[in-house]
């Protein structure tokens, strides 16, 4: 598996090894110091952000809710609100990785056309692009960047192959995502183009949804099927990546012929554009490596069965 352009933490992690972390004491901030034994009391936190679909009976965007709607809780506790944005400005984080196995790419132009208007309708400044291709191994084209021109030109280097390391994309995608910008409102989205098979023995799906998960990545698949009855179809590939964008608070197409693919990029487009961000305060329970399990409801138990909410199912305490 090609580990390029990972840069040396990404290649640590994906081997499993712990990165060193640089900690810097605190500059001086000009404070008279107190005096005395003092006794601090430290309780961890982290924020924990929930991008947010709401979809009426006909699966159009709900908007006009505000902070007042909804309520979260973590493993069944309640929990305080700390964010809300309303169909979110929150900057983005994008990996969009391709498929480039034969059985997939068979219109190029098309399907990088279809990616290019996708990217120049989304991106904003203060977003970002990683470009990947997976086929026989995991190649990053074009790093995170906000200019849409370069990944442009690194659409034109896609290098086909035979096999699909379908798992291996996802979970070193979901790693790149995970070394993004920190900012609190972040959101980390993986938009994959395949048609769900995978053929190459590397990370398995539980690894990838985990490192999804630990990334608080919400992975979109746009799946190509390339004759919608054929009993070939590689439908345990498929199932597995509607269960990953299920649990992860993403969505998933079909696409049939490649001329449905810009259509697919405009829903995810909308999708995005449409979110709400929560976001709460989570005490940390000391050296807890579970996985929390987070519901996002209505208040109104009159709305609860009208109204659809997508996000995601959870996340690693011990994820940063």
């Amino acid at each position: 598996m090609k580990l390029a352009g990972l840069g040396l933490v990404g290649a640590m992690l994906f081997l499993g090894v712990q990165a060193p972390i640089e900690r810097r004491a605190p500059q001086n901030s000009g404070e008279v110091p107190v005096q005395g034994p003092v006794t601090t009391l430290r309780v961890e936190t982290r924020l924990v952000n929930l991008p947010l679909n709401v979809v009426d009976e006909k699966g159009a965007p709900v908007g006009g809710l505000g902070r007042d709607d909804f309520e979260i809780l973590e493993d069944g506790k309640l929990q305080k609100l700390a964010i809300f944005e309303k169909e979110s400005a929150a900057p983005l984080s994008i990996v969009l990785a391709i498929d480039a196995s034969e059985s997939v790419l068979r219109n190029e132009r098309l399907e990088k056309d279809a990616a290019k208007h996708f990217l120049r309708s989304l991106i904003r400044a203060q977003d970002e692009v990683d470009l990947m291709e997976f086929a026989d191994t995991v190649r990053e084209i074009v790093p995170f960047t906000n200019n849409v021109k370069r990944v442009e030109a690194g659409l034109g280097q896609l290098q086909h192959g035979d096999a699909t390391a379908l798992f291996d994309a996802i979970y070193l995608g979901s790693q790149r995502l995970a070394e993004t910008k920190g900012d609190a409102s972040r959101r980390r989205v993986m938009v994959l183009i395949t048609d769900g098979g995978d053929t190459v023995k590397g990370s398995r799906y539980g690894q990838a949804l985990e490192q999804a998960q630990r990334a608080g990545a919400m992975v979109y698949s746009i799946i190509i099927v390339p004759v919608y009855a054929d009993a070939g179809r590689n439908t345990g590939g498929e199932h597995a990546l509607i269960q990953m964008a299920s649990d992860t608070g993403g969505k998933y197409y079909y696409v049939e012929d490649p001329k449905d693919l810009e259509p697919a990029f405009q829903k995810v487009s909308e999708d995005l554009r449409t979110q709400y961000l929560l976001g709460y305060y989570a005490p940390q329970r000391g050296r807890d490596t579970s996985f929390r399990m987070v519901k996002v409801r209505m208040k109104d138990p009159e709305l609860r069965g009208k109204y659809e909410l997508r996000y995601r199912a959870g996340y690693y305490a011990d994820a940063r």
